[in-house]
């Protein structure tokens, strides 16, 4: 889960990461007497800053320096509102100025490539640190960090040492950076990110701008993140999903999709999206899949109507695929899933089914579903002629 800048810089404070004073307002109404508070030391200067988890935001106007009240006023009501790279700014965080001398970059994440845990820093912050990278890579520094041992002090002695800082300013930099370890450590992140990481003309080191991501493998440890989601921007859908503990993405087609492991739901996004091209529009509708859903390896009736329950609150769906290898989990079980979410949704169940099941207990998964006689539910033999099946009662949902 990636963080806005305000929840990185909260982060930050609480684990005593040196930060400047800061509000998050949704009103441009507030912005004038949050800027006078928050301006009070920095000279009445503040800076208004969109809240969008992208990138851009300097260039696309969403962040500008207002040297008085009236002035942060002003840039609150023309930020809020603004579109950046897809991306609606529905709050600004005011923050306060900051005499800045030098600007630095520091970053710790999870290297996948290699397979360990990376430290980034440069004494070139405020760029864009891809394009730095790219240009001039020595001016990056990269240590690998023991995830046994952390950014302990001499691993931040080595970070400091290795981007080149001069003696006098290591000490500073390498607190800092230790402070950082203490986030990413103990919030169970897979990057914190800082740029820039900037020297005040009074020797103060702050972090400026945060950008933080949040291993939700590891949500359980942290029931207070679940504070931390941006609601504005979660599908509803997805939402309930996850309420119900399904593993469920939402997509823009109209065939549901319903799967026993991840591997397998992704084949049949793939078989449903071929049929779907295969037939070609009928009246300007092509069949498409509507989501991804793994139901995993238990798919009790309870499961089964949960997935179903969420895929029918779809106004978009017009068919539903349940595709099943029967393993673990037999596909006799599968099939009294099947039943028995049918009669949990009741008429609330609307949308036809094709159901193909192969594996552990085939046979006795078909008869249960055969005898049940269910008028929604299709039985097919092979995931291609299902996925066809399911395709071709999207686009004509009565047949």
């Amino acid at each position: 889960m990636d963080l806005f800048e305000y929840q990185a810089r909260d982060m930050f404070d609480a684990h005593g990461v040196p930060v400047l004073p800061a509000e998050v307002i949704t009103d441009a109404g507030e912005a004038e007497e949050v800027a006078t508070r928050i301006g009070a030391d920095s000279g009445g200067v503040v800076v208004v800053k969109a809240q969008v988890k992208t990138g851009g935001r300097g260039k696309a106007g969403g962040v500008k320096v207002a040297k008085s009240a009236a002035e942060a006023a002003q840039a609150a009501s023309e930020i809020l509102g603004m579109d950046i790279k897809g991306h609606t700014v529905h709050r600004v965080m005011i923050a306060a100025g900051a005499q800045i001398d030098q600007e630095y970059y520091f970053s710790r994440l999870l290297d996948r490539s290699n397979r360990t845990l990376l430290a980034m820093c440069s004494k070139e912050g405020g760029v864009e640190i891809e394009k730095l990278a790219e240009e001039r890579p020595d001016a990056l520094a990269k240590v690998p960090v023991d995830p046994m041992v952390g950014i302990d002090s001499d691993t931040a002695a080595r970070i400091v040492d290795e981007a080149g800082f001069p003696a006098e300013e290591g000490p500073a930099i390498a607190a800092a950076l230790q402070q950082l370890w203490t986030v990413y450590e103990q919030e169970d992140a897979t990057l914190v990110e800082v740029n820039p990481l900037v020297r005040t003309t009074d020797g103060s080191i702050i972090a400026l701008d945060g950008k933080v991501t949040l291993d939700e493998n590891a949500a359980f440890r942290h029931e207070e993140h679940a504070d931390l989601v941006d609601k504005t921007a979660s599908d509803p859908l997805e939402a309930k999903a996850k309420a119900k503990d399904l593993n469920y993405v939402k997509l823009d087609g109209n065939v549901g999709i319903i799967g026993n492991g991840a591997g397998l739901v992704m084949s049949t996004l793939d078989v449903v999206a071929y049929a779907g091209q295969e037939l070609g529009e009928h009246d300007g509708v092509l069949a498409t899949p509507a989501n991804f859903l793994d139901i995993g390896g238990g798919a009790s009736a309870q499961v089964m109507s949960d997935g179903l329950d969420v895929i029918h609150s779809d106004d978009q769906v017009r068919s539903v695929f349940v595709n099943v290898f029967g393993g673990i989990t037999a596909c006799d079980e599968v099939a009294n899933g099947i039943v028995g979410a049918l009669e949990q949704l009741g008429d609330s169940a609307s949308k036809p089914l094709v159901v193909r099941l192969d594996g552990n207990n085939v046979e006795e998964g078909r008869r249960i579903l055969t005898e049940a006689d269910h008028p929604l539910v299709t039985l097919a033999d092979t995931m291609d002629g299902a996925a066809r099946q399911a395709a071709e009662l999207a686009l004509n949902p009565s047949r």
